[in-house]
């Protein structure tokens, strides 16, 4: 009864700071420019439901790891309406970018950027059939239905006409060829100046790091001609610093995360990466959310409370997370004590930029770029996919490899045969996931727990706890 009384209590708390941010936008903004807006982009809608995150990510959980994820969703809501605010009030300076091309050079030069993919990505975590009839809009118009339902989503939108207005496109040869050849078909629709960043096939060299960082500085000269954007090196460097104390709470909420059992994990490990840094990077309040959690995490390694009660098996996450399925993890800890301890979108190796001149920063900036999450796995050889998973498994004491085959990656899809072979012989569990990223009429949520059922019952041997 305690439990559920605390739950209610933070769940009640972060459900009126949500409104408490949306609230005075919409005065802001004005009553009848809001409700045209709302008709005119249906998926608004979708975002004012934000508050449905609470519960995803917080029912049942102990009371610092709910307070961890709704610490997350309100960074969340913060961020939605800054970005709506500049939707709205700042279109003479936006651009539209792609999510393999993160904003810091965009902020630096006062420009407002919105990112193409977003709304594919955050609206089936509220609503998850919310991205269907984008979907649906795509395919009828002729995109092949087999590629991957992100980039069939995002295209839908723009040919629906439910985005920003804008004044230019960055765009980039990554992660795939469905994600790099949507923005052909968006840049038709909008019929705006589009730039494409060309990252070498074989990224890991020097003579790579030179090419790409020139291919940077060319981006940032063409945007200066397209745009009012100009660069500031100095505020540049101020969001690269700031990035960079993101980078060192991440590295510390990491090594709380190698504990068994673990102070935190699900989203306090993804979310606080997939959102803050590739979204909000070099900001002071992701930074501070980061600070938050990592606190949070040393309370509870310091009084010996785990995250998930239970905790009997530690798993990595292979691929993005099953964004229409967004509790999964929840599900799991109460099911069968799995707790997500790292995943993939999230682990890299590149984490600081060194700030001493604009070359070193733009090739801290470009190596992330390069290696990028998905895009640095499934380029060049097999073990650009397959390294990683196994430093991983032994680096933070893993159970288990979940792997999310979305049926519209057919890079990842190629791959599985050799990763098959590879667990048998590292005695590492696999399991992978057959589902679509933002189509839940491929694999619904039954599905999904009837194969994560047989997996666990079959391969772990494992008996369910919430029966």
């Amino acid at each position: 009864m305690k439990e559920k009384i605390n739950y209610y209590i933070i769940y009640c708390k972060y459900w009126i700071l949500t409104w408490i941010k949306i609230i005075p936008f919409m005065i802001r903004h004005g009553l009848f420019d809001t409700i045209r807006d709302l008709r005119r982009y249906p998926w608004l809608l979708v975002m004012l439901k934000v508050n449905r995150l609470l519960g995803k990510f917080g029912k049942g959980r102990t009371l610092r790891y709910q307070k961890a994820s709704s610490i997350i969703v309100s960074g969340i809501v913060s961020g939605v309406t800054e970005m709506l605010g500049n939707f709205f009030f700042n279109s003479d300076r936006m651009i539209i970018h792609e999510d393999m091309v993160p904003p810091e050079i965009f902020k630096a030069m006062g420009l407002v950027p919105f990112m193409a993919e977003l709304n594919g990505i955050m609206l089936p975590m509220i609503e998850p059939h919310a991205m269907e009839d984008y979907i649906d809009m795509s395919e009828s118009s002729g995109v092949p239905p087999d590629i991957c339902s992100l980039p069939k989503g995002t295209m839908g939108m723009f040919l629906k006409k439910e985005t920003p207005p804008a004044l230019a496109i960055v765009a980039s040869n990554l992660p795939c060829d469905a994600g790099m050849c949507s923005y052909a078909l968006i840049e038709k629709q909008l019929k705006l100046p589009t730039f494409r960043l060309d990252i070498p096939y074989h990224f890991t060299d020097e003579r790579a790091l030179h090419y790409f960082t020139d291919e940077l500085k060319r981006m940032i000269n063409w945007l200066e001609e397209q745009t009012p954007g100009r660069m500031d090196w100095d505020r540049l460097r101020e969001i690269c610093e700031e990035r960079n104390r993101m980078v060192e709470y991440e590295l510390e909420l990491w090594d709380l995360v190698r504990i068994r059992p673990a102070p935190l994990a699900g989203e306090a490990v993804w979310l606080t990466h997939l959102w803050f840094f590739n979204l909000f990077p070099g900001s002071k309040k992701s930074t501070n959310i980061l600070k938050k959690v990592v606190e949070i995490g040393k309370q509870n390694l310091s009084e010996g409370i785990p995250a998930v009660k239970n905790e009997k098996y530690r798993a990595l996450l292979w691929n993005p997370p099953l964004i229409h399925f967004i509790d999964l993890f929840n599900w799991a800890e109460k099911a069968y004590g799995v707790s997500l301890i790292m995943d993939s979108m999230s682990f890299n190796r590149l984490p600081f930029i060194d700030t001493a001149s604009p070359d070193t920063m733009l090739e801290g900036l470009g190596r992330n770029i390069m290696y990028g999450p998905m895009a640095r796995h499934t380029r060049g050889p097999a073990e650009n996919y397959l390294n990683d998973i196994f430093y991983i498994h032994k680096h933070f004491d893993l159970d288990m490899l979940w792997v999310a085959g979305h049926i519209g990656c057919k890079n990842t899809q190629a791959l599985n045969g050799m990763l098959r072979e590879k667990c048998r012989e590292a005695g590492l569990p696999l399991l992978i996931i057959d589902y679509d990223l933002s189509d839940p009429r491929i694999v619904p949520r039954e599905g999904i727990i009837e194969q994560i059922n047989h997996f666990m019952e079959n391969i772990m041997k494992a008996e369910r706890l919430d029966l």
